[in-house]
């Protein structure tokens, strides 16, 4: 699997694997906890938590152009670690939120995002154009070399395999992180003599606030017992829970810290593998005709335009992708039966596909490739939008059978009636399996697309610019939960069921320019 490739992808691999796993804790949870932290509603979490994943992508681009000027990647990268880990480190800080001090806290909580958002933005695209410049770099000296027609058009396709291989790492890290929020404050609970009920936090705001409906003091009553709380409904009861769940979740964000001085470990010690995109060397001055720089300018806004279009398609991939963070999140809190895996959990179902499945689709790419029917990046993302509708199809048709209404009625149903309807956890299996399955021909293809047509010294930027598109799909990550607390559930589903098909249509009409494009690079 790894033979042909790059020395340098393993540990590019590796390092990025740390990063993401402290990544992933905190992604795990972000949107719970903002609700369970600080009596956050739905859609006032899921905002925050777009923005900060908006955020990422956006400074991504930021991160480029500083990459690319300074010509100093690999300083940047580590640099991005570092404020990282402060990031971290402060989220980790279990302070009890107050009336008084609630504020406050959700202020420097927003703070310690913006740090892990802009050391992200340092490290995630440079390290991707490091990985692209490395293919670059065999590929020519392959070239160099004198190696015939055939071996070099074999060694170009390794490409999309490489970037298929780190994708695998990423979620390596991605698959073991999200258990590690759930442990500690199971854990924590558990010291306390408490037990995990996920609908708990929120009634126990309410209460506290004054603002609980009459109808629901049945089922906060019903949950405190659930969790071994004990005294009856007061003040002190819902404050001594809330306080003990949350200081579980804080203690998880240590180990985001840990992951991240690993990941820059790595990196130190393996940093003379990696080589430095666009790197501009002394050359002989040439002199290009008129036609010459009309026809290298030509090319060079082909390229371009190409990257844009591929840009403005997947945008909505994400947008649909990444509600697992939000509104799949809130699914699997209020429809999902809680005592067979807590919300947090089924966000390692993912990676976990990836994992299994990364090797699988490459068989099958190799495969067709040998018999000279090689699916093109381009048609593969669009066979990806396609796969990604029919994971909320079937959401959506699950949804409307079981007679599940907006999040916001469901959370009105009595207790001992809404566990009768949750579904159970192959629901959520199945429709992660599709929707990792649209990941793959999407978003590491996606990387390898980029790196295929964009200018070599702007590979920096084009990778940024990959990742700001992400940051305009997770903008538009709100409208999903909203949708999700004020409509019938199968119509929500059914709203992501038409982006992502008309998204497929758009690709596929483009595929044939698409081709073309990246056939000459």
């Amino acid at each position: 699997m790894f033979k042909n490739h790059p020395k340098g992808l393993i540990p590019a691999a590796l390092s990025n694997m740390g990063e993401r796993f402290g990544y992933y804790i905190m992604a795990a949870v972000l949107s719970l906890f903002l609700c369970s932290k600080f009596g956050l509603a739905d859609d006032k979490a899921a905002l925050i938590y777009s923005i900060f994943l908006a955020a990422i992508y956006i400074l991504s681009l930021v991160g480029g152009i500083i990459a690319d000027r300074t010509q100093n990647y690999k300083g940047t990268i580590m640099t991005g670690i570092i404020i990282m880990a402060l990031g971290y480190a402060a989220l980790a800080i279990p302070i009890t939120a107050t009336a008084g001090t609630m504020t406050m806290l959700l202020v420097l909580t927003c703070v310690a995002l913006v740090m892990i958002a802009f050391g992200n933005g340092l490290f995630k695209g440079n390290l991707q154009a490091i990985v692209g410049q490395m293919y670059d770099d065999m590929e020519a000296d392959a070239a160099a070399a004198g190696k015939s027609e055939e071996e070099l058009k074999a060694m170009k396709g390794r490409r999309d395999a490489g970037f298929q291989i780190f994708y695998v790492f990423i979620n390596i890290g991605g698959l073991l992180a999200p258990f590690i929020a759930p442990f500690l404050r199971k854990w924590w609970l558990g010291r306390h003599g408490f037990t995990y009920v996920a609908e708990l936090p929120a009634l126990c705001h309410k209460y506290i606030d004054g603002t609980i409906p009459a109808d629901q003091m049945t089922n906060l009553q019903t949950y405190l017992t659930q969790a071994g709380v004990t005294g009856g409904v007061t003040t002190e009861a819902c404050q001594s829970y809330l306080e003990v769940f949350n200081q579980g979740v804080h203690f998880a964000f240590i180990a985001s810290v840990i992951a991240m001085l690993i990941s820059l470990s790595i990196f130190i010690a393996k940093r003379g593998l990696f080589p430095t995109p666009g790197k501009k060397t002394a050359a002989a001055s040439v002199e290009l005709t008129p036609e010459e720089k009309m026809s290298m300018a030509k090319e060079l806004r082909q390229r371009l335009y190409a990257l844009f279009a591929v840009l403005g398609v997947v945008i909505f991939f994400w947008f649909s992708f990444h509600q697992n963070g939000v509104t799949l999140s809130f699914f699997a809190r209020d429809f999902v039966k809680s005592d067979q895996l807590p919300a947090e959990l089924w966000q390692a179902v993912n990676p976990f596909f990836v994992i299994f499945l990364t090797p699988i689709i490459m068989l099958i790419f190799g495969a067709l490739s040998k018999r000279g029917k090689e699916i093109s990046t381009p048609r593969k993302i669009a066979y990806g939008m396609f796969i990604a509708g029919m994971a909320y199809a079937f959401l959506a048709i699950y949804s409307y059978v079981a007679g599940y209404p907006s999040g916001d009625e469901f959370k009105l149903v009595d207790a001992s009636t809404k566990m009768g309807m949750k579904a159970g956890w192959w629901v959520m299996i199945v429709t992660y399996f599709l929707l990792t399955v649209a990941e793959l021909f999407i978003s590491p293809l996606g990387l390898s697309f980029v790196s295929k047509v964009a200018p070599k010294t702007m590979l920096g930027l084009c990778q940024g610019l990959w990742l700001g598109t992400t940051a305009v799909g997770n903008i538009l990550l709100p409208i999903g939960t909203i949708m999700y607390n004020k409509f019938p559930l199968w119509q929500c589903w059914g709203v992501f069921i038409c982006v992502c098909l008309i998204s497929m249509g758009v690709m596929l009409a483009m595929v044939k320019w698409l081709e073309r494009v990246t056939s000459d690079k």
